[in-house]
């Protein structure tokens, strides 16, 4: 079994030019599916994944309260999905709007600071980050791009060292084309990262020695749905220097533990 800890999913009627933008934004980036959810079930079920964490990013403070509602409305139809919601340092009603959707079933907030042009550290985002550790819901981070300067390892650091209490989940591999840094400033702390968008660039060495350096238990996989194929993913991932009983934590149990520990 497995659960996929980074997907993203769509409405169908902008499904196309989401998968665009995010493909243009990464410089034509590949895209394997089109980012609607029953294709996400379709990639995902050929590998055996069995929980999927899915979500969206608000990049207008306008988006915030239609995105989660898209959430909500599709893990109320598909009982394999885990929702994340969203939330915009603009958004005004941000205590009322994390408590409506953390009562309606989502469990976790997905940032993407790229898109939405804001310091992951910035103090603009402190209130917002005591609401959702009070609300025990993990912050899934969009990390690192040589390119900007919004959500590098070491902004990650200062917003750990300032919110000890928040579960932070710093997704591909701590740093996107960032990981020298993300060895440096983020290995051995206590947050999690993912493999998504990692394991086609980044070298297998590094691979291993970012895990070891880590530790296995603080990874969780994720594909990065739709711009990855399950299969494709789960491939690259078989060729990381893991042992079974440490392969088996970073694709299901150490997922299956931290979604316990947030419902509790």
């Amino acid at each position: 079994m497995i659960i996929d800890f980074h997907a993203h999913i769509y409405p169908e009627k902008i499904a196309q030019k989401a998968t665009d933008s995010i493909s243009n934004f990464y410089e034509d980036a590949p895209m394997a599916w089109h980012g609607l959810p029953d294709e996400l079930i379709e990639s995902g079920s050929k590998i055996g994944v069995v929980k999927y964490i899915v979500h969206s990013t608000a990049t207008k403070p306008t988006q915030v309260e239609s995105i989660n509602n898209f959430i909500i409305g599709e893990c109320n139809q598909h009982p394999e999905f885990v929702g994340f919601g969203t939330i915009h340092p603009a958004y005004e009603n941000f205590s009322a709007e994390l408590e409506r959707i953390r009562k309606a079933g989502l469990k976790g907030i997905k940032i993407h600071s790229d898109f939405q042009k804001f310091a992951v550290d910035t103090p603009e985002m402190d209130k917002i980050y005591d609401k959702i550790a009070d609300l025990n819901m993990p912050v899934l981070l969009h990390a690192g791009d040589k390119r900007y300067d919004f959500s590098g390892p070491k902004r990650i650091l200062n917003m750990h060292k300032k919110h000890p209490n928040l579960i932070i989940v710093a997704a591909h591999f701590g740093g996107y084309t960032e990981w020298d840094k993300s060895l440096e400033y983020l290995a051995g702390q206590d947050i999690y990262f993912d493999t998504s968008s990692t394991l086609w660039k980044l070298p297998i060495e590094k691979a291993n020695e970012l895990i070891k350096a880590h530790g296995y238990k603080h990874f969780l996989f994720g594909s990065d749905f739709p711009m990855w194929d399950h299969t494709d993913e789960l491939g690259r991932f078989n060729k990381l220097a893991l042992t079974a009983e440490e392969r088996q934590a970073v694709l299901y149990d150490n997922a299956a533990a931290l979604l316990e520990k947030i419902d509790h």
